[in-house]
């Protein structure tokens, strides 16, 4: 598993001013930009394909990322119109899983921190194909923000996975849930900006129509086809100047 795709089209009304002359993505943050935190860790991870896709100020990331030679990936470039199209859209219009059409891949946000380990995608790719899930989330605790949640653990996957941990390495995975009212005695949690996609799931979306995740993930939730697991370290959803400037002190702080 070597393809992923980093979401970079967003206008990013909430951080204005900053990024009415700059792209969310590229805003700096602990001494380089947001973008290039994910293309790090991605290629330290061993993703080398990288599709970025751009609408707003989209000249800018051509040019500030290039091929991606610098950081040891290769990176193709799915330019959107003006608005953008929506998570889902741009996701089945760059198609970011290539010629493996039956190869799960790796989605993230490009205004999200954490240090969730990208190389645990591989064995969780995996687990998706054996057990026919069209998604796997990575949730976070809910944040100040947003109290209520996106979606609830259900039943327990744990599916092996034998990714060189050996025949009996098992890879905790549960049925995800969409949190519904009144609320249920199961916790809810936040979708982090971080999840692994079947081909599948976007195949009633076509290339260049706008169209929304949200409602593709609560229909594989009704079918049981949608899955995940919960990251309880580091996390941000950069959403407001205010919260890039916390990240910013806190990776500085981290630094020295």
């Amino acid at each position: 598993m070597n393809k992923a795709m980093i979401l970079a089209a967003g206008r990013g009304e909430r951080m204005r001013p900053l990024t009415d002359h700059t792209p969310k993505p590229l805003l700096a943050v602990g001494g380089q930009p947001l973008i290039v935190w994910h293309l790090q860790a991605l290629a330290a991870a061993g993703f080398t394909e990288i599709t970025v896709n751009t609408a707003h100020l989209a000249d800018q990331l051509h040019q500030a990322l290039g091929d991606g030679q610098s950081w040891g990936v290769s990176i193709r470039f799915s330019d959107e119109p003006v608005g953008a199209l929506e998570t889902a859209g741009g996701i089945a219009t760059a198609k970011p899983w290539g010629d493996q059409t039956n190869e799960p891949f790796l989605v993230v946000n490009g205004d999200v921190f954490s240090d969730w380990d990208f190389a645990q995608a591989p064995s969780l790719a995996q687990a998706m194909v054996d057990e026919q899930q069209l998604a796997c989330l990575v949730l976070v605790p809910n944040p100040g923000h947003h109290p209520k949640g996106d979606f609830q653990l259900m039943g327990d996957l744990a599916v092996n996975s034998a990714q060189g941990k050996g025949p009996d390495a098992r890879v905790s995975l549960q049925r995800l849930a969409r949190v519904e009212e009144p609320t249920s005695s199961l916790e809810g949690y936040t979708y982090s900006g971080i999840g692994l996609f079947h081909p599948a799931l976007f195949a009633q979306t076509r290339a260049g129509q706008r169209a929304a995740l949200a409602p593709l993930l609560f229909q594989a939730a009704q079918q049981q086809q949608l899955c995940g697991l919960v990251h309880r370290g580091q996390w941000t959803d950069v959403g407001t100047p205010e919260r890039l400037a916390d990240l910013d002190q806190a990776l500085r702080s981290q630094r020295d």
